[in-house]
């Protein structure tokens, strides 16, 4: 039952709608009842909505290399948080294992912190080895232009030579 259904009869039921409901579909599926076939396989379903709707992303996907550098950034932070907190649950507790597990995580945000720099510092080097600048006053893309043009005015001049060439040198006024 759909919401205009539900606004249009408001004195109704929750209870009296979800029975309502369970009579000719099974619940959350939209599959017709057992033996109440006949009467939903005619029927058009009118609130029929996709499960997601596809959304195009508004960024481009990270770079294999540079999700790579962030998956494990990400797994060395959790396991220093994790340290830090057991380093402190045993200080409370006043155990031997507070002070290794303290040195531990000392030594643990070290490693977070090279892993977070290794992240910033491959994606740095992916856009300079791959990123292409695409912006009209780029320099790159003006040299390619030119370049463009040139192979162009150059297979132009070949191709015209072949076509008289292959004439024979007919149609020219003189032949000395």
């Amino acid at each position: 039952m759909g919401t205009a259904e539900r606004r249009e009869a408001p004195e109704e039921s929750v209870a009296g709608r979800s029975t309502a409901r369970r009579g000719v579909e099974a619940p959350d599926r939209g599959i017709p009842a057992p033996g109440r076939a006949g009467e939903f396989a005619g029927e058009q379903q009118q609130d029929h909505r996709p499960l997601w709707v596809e959304e195009p992303a508004r960024r481009h996907p990270l770079p294999d290399p540079v999700r790579t550098a962030a998956v494990r950034a990400v797994l060395i932070i959790a396991v220093t948080l994790i340290q830090a907190m057991v380093a402190f649950l045993c200080t409370l507790a006043g155990s031997w294992l507070a002070f290794p597990m303290v040195i531990s995580g000392v030594a643990s945000t070290v490693v977070a912190t090279w892993a977070v720099v290794d992240v910033w510092v491959t994606r740095q080097v992916w856009s300079q080895r791959y990123g292409v600048v695409s912006e009209p006053s780029s320099t790159a893309r003006a040299l390619r232009r030119e370049r463009r043009a040139r192979r162009r005015e150059e297979r132009a001049a070949l191709s015209e030579q072949e076509r008289i060439r292959r004439r024979g040198g007919a149609g020219q006024l003189s032949h000395l």
